[in-house]
């Protein structure tokens, strides 16, 4: 992968159900894959859990920490000497947990990524705030991001078109099916274009 020589941050986008997170666990799993939801919880309560993933999947012993901003730095100082995957899911959330991270987390990033293996992807269901955190030129993680990716799904009429062309008398059931298939077909070929980009 690209983030054995350079350090990648990927975003991912896209409403809630739509299948990011499965998505993102079907991601191959070449090098170690850490993966972190971030509920709302206390700042000390998922530095704890994180901590604990981080040393279950990487092997590595980290010490006890409260400020998510420090862990962080922790994280990307192991990614100086392992090539890694590290997933924040609803990654939107922390704002809510402690606002001044994005900064902190754009200090870090800036000062440790030319020496970093580390293969970061941020993915939110908020697509406002989403938006707000990576394409304001006024927040701090603006233009930090090597990739972007929104998983949209197809509308109902563009599948009504679709199967209409090949099954003019279909009915509700056999839209339904369409429907399930095709987003199952969607979310394999998103993933394919996904790795190959970042590969």
């Amino acid at each position: 992968s690209i983030s054995k020589d350079f350090a990648q941050m990927t975003v991912i986008t896209g409403r809630r159900r739509i299948g990011k997170t499965a998505l993102i666990k079907h991601y191959p799993k070449s090098i170690p894959f850490v993966y972190f939801f971030v509920g709302r919880k206390s700042e000390a309560m998922l530095c704890q859990e994180l901590t604990e993933i981080i040393s279950e999947t990487l092997d590595e012993e980290l010490g006890d920490f409260t400020s998510f901003s420090k862990l962080f730095a922790a994280i990307m100082s192991i990614s100086k000497r392992k090539n890694f995957t590290l997933v924040f899911d609803e990654f939107q959330n922390i704002s809510g947990v402690n606002p001044s991270f994005f900064s902190d987390m754009q200090n870090i990033w800036d000062s440790r990524k030319d020496e970093s293996h580390i293969n970061l992807i941020l993915c939110g269901s908020i697509y406002s705030m989403m938006r707000k955190i990576f394409d304001d030129r006024h927040e701090p993680l603006f233009g930090r991001a090597t990739n972007k990716l929104k998983i949209e799904p197809f509308s109902i009429s563009t599948l009504k078109n679709i199967l209409s062309e090949y099954n003019p008398d279909f009915k509700p059931d056999d839209l339904l099916a369409f429907y399930m298939i095709v987003q199952k077909i969607l979310m394999k070929i998103l993933l394919m274009n996904f790795v190959k980009n970042i590969n």
